[in-house]
């Protein structure tokens, strides 16, 4: 995490836009100039009613008060066209800068996140990752959008109001300018104040949005167990925190404009009484008495609105903080640059030497683990919960590290490979589906885009999905739903393999791929899963052991090391572990 402040973070993150940064803030500054022309217009058009030939237009050469008038017209027309037309520049550039931030932004974290390792996931809540990449995304989004023009046209109002006020009477301005110090000094102290209710507001959104992606994910779950007036209360809870945080930051937050007012207040009745006193003794003109009057007024409206501008600000910079928190944060795994050639990768043994592995705060899963998985042949792999059967697949995916010993495959160990060349060298299949809210056709292209509509529809023949995606009303172009709910079990498992095939890697890893389905279902994927293993290196994790009945070898894990290793009917006879596991699933202890 970065020690500079939130401000120059951000800053920092948009130093692309730079120029864009400089062209809006020229455009806002210019705007709030024009903007303040009229009250100056205003004091010389009573200039020359009042005075007429002696205005001080008057000694520009324009006698006439009528053609004084007609001029300052014309001025009039000129300034307001310039001001809206700056208007215009201001507000086209700060509001696309501030969606081409908030979609870079969201890209560049999205993208970070995605390169981390699954043990980062671990240690936080999806709904919260969600909640940065949309609610504190778009925070940032809505002060680019319009706090930044408001910071600019306040600051741009204060200098040019007190120029203007030091031109005209030093007297006055010093009367009417000496509370603004106050009021920058006091903003100041409340956007202090304010910076950590606002990050406790942003936490707090955090954990609801994680509680409510989490219900809303296991809805089915709430429903089956009558839970709903349980969420509902644990809802409460989160979202009173949330009210809360935001009640101690508007307690704050909404006394600032009030205070501000009352600051203004003191100028304003300076320049009423002292600037009416030095027109009253003829010290001061008529028309200039009016500008300040105007201007005073000029200067109270913004001012007002600052407390707003800066809680729209402090909200920004929480969010800031949040979102480039993730977007700083060291990427745990780092790649090589090791790409071999497919032929090598699909010949090679993959071996794990002397691995050791355990999660943080939990017992040590793997001490010194050894095993070779050999090119082209299939292997089964069994165990206990707990055993480290899943663990190995993190670990030859890379979504964890071994805390020692090496994995190596191709003539290389893994953290020399480029993640790219790794992951697509290795077709999952795992026991949680995940499939995309499109069509059954695209959920199997997902496993190599490239592909035409014929290998897909091959891919799916050799998975045998072809048959049940062929007798639905929209065939290929079904809509599977969120998370592929639109479908059963074993369709979903089938698609699933259709993806693995296609994508076609020289390693198979199916991680219980045949657990929630009946016995029909589990027929047809082992059938499959003959296929689409031969010529390749396969590893089958399953619970089931007649779906690894005929792999060339099988392992079982016992406490983190291989307790027993051989075909089906040599475990059998040593009749251990795996004799007993296959007693208990089928009520025989030996083969008929």
């Amino acid at each position: 995490m970065s020690e500079a402040g939130p401000f120059k973070r951000l800053l920092s993150y948009m130093r692309p836009h730079r120029g864009t940064i400089r062209l809006a803030s020229f455009c806002s500054i210019l705007n709030k100039i024009w903007d303040l022309a009229p009250p100056l217009l205003i004091g010389l058009a009573v200039d020359v009613v009042v005075l007429r030939e002696d205005s001080l237009l008057a000694s520009f050469g324009v006698e006439d008060p009528w053609h004084q008038l007609v001029l300052l017209s014309v001025l009039t027309f000129l300034i307001w066209g310039l001001e809206s037309l700056f208007e215009y520049f201001y507000g086209v550039l700060w509001r696309n800068l501030a969606q081409t931030v908030q979609h870079e932004l969201r890209l560049d974290t999205f993208d970070h996140v995605q390169q981390q390792g699954m043990g980062w996931f671990d240690e936080r809540q999806k709904g919260d990752i969600l909640a940065i990449l949309n609610d504190d995304i778009n925070q940032l989004e809505r002060f680019l959008d319009k706090g930044a023009n408001d910071l600019l046209q306040v600051s741009t109002t204060v200098i040019v109001v007190g120029a203007v006020f030091l031109l005209i009477s030093w007297q006055v301005a010093l009367f009417a300018v000496l509370p603004i110090p106050i009021i920058v000094w006091g903003s100041f102290r409340y956007q202090r104040s304010l910076e950590p209710r606002y990050a406790r507001v942003r936490d707090a959104a955090g954990r609801m949005n994680a509680l409510l992606e989490n219900d809303l994910s296991g809805m089915s779950t709430v429903q089956s167990f009558t839970a709903e007036a349980h969420e509902l209360a644990r809802v409460e809870v989160l979202s009173d925190d949330y009210r809360e945080a935001n009640r101690e930051a508007i307690r704050l937050s909404a006394a600032f404009t009030p205070l501000i007012r009352m600051a203004i207040l003191v100028g304003f009745t300076a320049t009423l009484l002292l600037g009416g006193w030095l027109t009253l003794e003829g010290t001061l003109a008529i028309g200039a008495y009016s500008v300040l009057v105007f201007m005073t007024q000029r200067l109270l409206w913004p001012l007002t609105r600052l407390g707003e501008t800066f809680d729209l600000y402090q909200r920004a910079m929480a969010s800031s903080t949040r979102v480039l928190d993730v977007l700083e944060s060291p990427i745990e795994i780092v790649q090589g640059d090791h790409r071999p050639p497919r032929a090598d990768v699909k010949a090679s043994d993959l071996v794990l030497k002397d691995v050791a592995f355990g999660y943080p705060g939990r017992e040590q899963i793997f001490h010194s683990f050894n095993l070779t998985f050999e090119a082209g042949r299939t292997t089964g792999v069994v165990g206990s919960t707990g055993a480290g059967k899943t663990t190995l697949v993190r670990l030859l995916l890379r979504f964890a590290e071994p805390q020692s010993g090496s994995i190596s495959w191709a003539g290389e160990e893994l953290s020399e490979w480029q993640l790219e060349a790794l992951r697509s060298s290795i077709a999952l299949v795992d026991q949680h589906i995940t499939l995309f809210p499109t069509t059954i056709m695209e959920n199997i292209r997902y496993g190599r885009p490239d592909a035409d509509d014929g290998e897909v529809i091959e891919a799916a023949k050799v998975a045998e999905a072809f048959e049940f995606v062929e007798a639905l009303p929209d065939q290929w172009g079904t809509m599977v739903g969120e998370g592929g709910h639109r479908l059963s079990g074993g369709q979903r498992q089938r698609v699933a393999i259709a993806r693995a095939v296609l994508k076609d890697a020289p390693l198979l890893i199916l991680d219980e791929a045949t657990s929630a389905v009946d016995n029909e279902t589990e027929a047809a994927l082992q059938r499959s899963i003959e296929r689409i293993s031969k010529g390749r290196t396969t590893i089958i994790i399953a619970h089931r052991l007649s779906t690894i009945r005929r792999a060339d070898r099988i392992l079982v894990l016992d406490n983190g090391d291989v307790a027993e290793d051989g075909v089906h009917e040599a475990l059998l006879e040593r009749n251990e572990i795996y004799a007993r596991l296959w007693s208990v699933q089928t009520g025989l202890g030996v083969e008929n």
